[in-house]
């Protein structure tokens, strides 16, 4: 009788709250306090306001993926890395992206690795007044990250941490099938449209998983009574819905660098006339991966610590997916709690 009663009273939330849902608007997200210390087009540098007692020394920068907006890392309170690295006493920074306007095209990769990357932290550095930093970059962000510290050997980059960053982009599966020149006609592509859309990354995101947003509102729609469940699917799909595009000359370096020529792994690319091979990197290194990621497949990020030369790296591997390993329970539980402990240890 009290399973009935239960089963009554979710069904009639369902409607209620279901309608409640239809008529919302974006859900809010990105709480936790920061300041705008640099802009500058498609680029935005953050200052995540400090409020434990006492401070790490060195400075964490987190260099967000080029698809997507940096507020994965600030959900909601309880659902943001960033409030709980701020909490354990790190001085967050995060490097994030806006749509590049049609005058950016002509970004290319050079552009992130040896400009954008350089000047922020040389403004970390003069914001924070340590000469030191940390770099906590995911996916893409990652790859840039280790492009960076490849480049820049004698730079002040003191530890690097990556989440779910590929380096065996043959291993990409279905993205690596359709970047392959018979599917796709880079140079006419980019030539034409000079900004990469947004819905062009998007569609290809979902068509790893096509039901997965079906399968997403189904479920959503059995939880429609829970209203933690619905926050937080309200959160995710915001993030979700807001995928950014890309400069074209940034999405042609890339694609023939990195996803054809395979070049991060078979240590043959070169960035703005410099080796980028990630054997010179000597600095400690951290990287989470997920098993279970379909836009980062395991056997395209599990390779990273084997290209490097660091004597002091630490692989960190989760049940989790892409998106969860960011910000969901096992990001909460094991993820933050790993990177804080490994971090805090080189950062006084």
């Amino acid at each position: 009788m009290g399973q009935m009663r239960d089963l009554v009273e979710k069904t009639l939330q369902r409607g209620t709250k279901g309608f409640q849902f239809v008529r919302s608007g974006p859900i809010e997200v990105g709480f936790t306090p920061k300041e705008l210390i640099y802009d500058r087009g498609t680029l935005k540098l953050y200052h995540y306001i400090p409020v434990a007692e006492e401070i790490y020394r060195i400075p964490v920068i987190i260099v967000m993926a080029t698809t997507n907006k940096g507020f994965l890392f600030d959900l909601t309170p309880g659902q943001s890395m960033v409030e709980y690295l701020i909490t354990r006493g790190f001085d967050v920074y995060m490097i994030d992206w806006d749509p590049p306007l049609m005058q950016e095209r002509r970004l290319g990769l050079a552009d992130y690795t040896h400009d954008f990357l350089p000047t922020c932290i040389k403004k970390v550095q003069d914001d924070s007044g340590e000469s030191d930093v940390n770099l906590i970059g995911y996916c893409m962000g990652g790859v840039l990250s280790l492009i960076y510290a490849a480049t820049h050997t004698d730079g002040p980059l003191k530890n690097l941490v990556c989440l779910t960053t590929p380096v065996n982009w043959h291993e990409m599966g279905l993205f690596n099938l359709w970047s392959n020149e018979k599917y796709l006609n880079l140079d006419q592509l980019v030539n034409t449209l000079g900004i990469v859309p947004a819905e062009f990354i998007s569609n290809s995101f979902e068509m790893l998983r096509p039901a997965q947003r079906f399968a997403g509102k189904v479920r959503l729609w059995d939880q429609m009574w829970n209203d933690e469940f619905v926050k937080s699917y309200r959160a995710f799909q915001r993030w979700s819905d807001e995928t950014l595009p890309l400069a074209g000359e940034y999405y042609r370096d890339t694609t023939k660098e990195l996803m054809r020529g395979n070049k991060l792994y078979t240590r043959e690319l070169r960035v703005n006339g410099h080796d980028a091979d990630l054997a010179n990197i000597t600095i400690p290194v951290m990287h989470a991966i997920a098993e279970h990621d379909h836009i980062a497949p395991f056997k395209a990020t599990k390779p990273l610590l084997e290209l490097v030369s660091s004597e002091t790296k630490y692989e960190l591997q989760l049940k989790g997916g892409h998106v969860s390993l960011i910000a969901g329970p096992n990001a909460v539980k094991r993820m933050w709690p790993n990177v804080d402990k490994w971090l805090g240890e080189r950062s006084v």
